[in-house]
């Protein structure tokens, strides 16, 4: 099983994390929200909980729970820029539908 994160994602990630002066890396999870079923929920981790998987890349550790890791299975974590709004985006391979304001999905 594997997350994977861009390397603009890690630098942002990176940006971040010493601009907190504190953490690990990223932590990404889902939760039931929308229309669809769920919603990415993306937080910085300061600690690494027993049931984290730890994937590493470019630098930056992604901590994703084991029990969510279904949802997140080969995602992609990206750092785009679109217009003027600056965001994470995921490229999930899981994903079977999104509801139509683009906030949750299905898998």
């Amino acid at each position: 099983m594997s997350v994977t994160i861009t390397e603009k994602a890690a630098a942002q990630v990176a940006k971040q994390l010493q601009k907190r002066g504190k953490g690990l890396g990223l932590r990404l999870g889902v939760k039931k929200s929308g229309c669809t079923g769920y919603a990415y929920v993306v937080d910085y981790a300061d600690a690494a909980e027993p049931e984290d998987r730890v994937f590493e890349q470019h630098g930056v550790q992604v901590f994703v729970r084991e029990d969510e890791l279904p949802y997140l299975e080969g995602v992609q974590v990206d750092y785009r820029r679109e217009g003027i709004n600056e965001a994470f985006k995921f490229d999930n391979p899981n994903i079977k539908a999104t509801c139509g304001c683009g906030e949750s999905f299905a898998v």
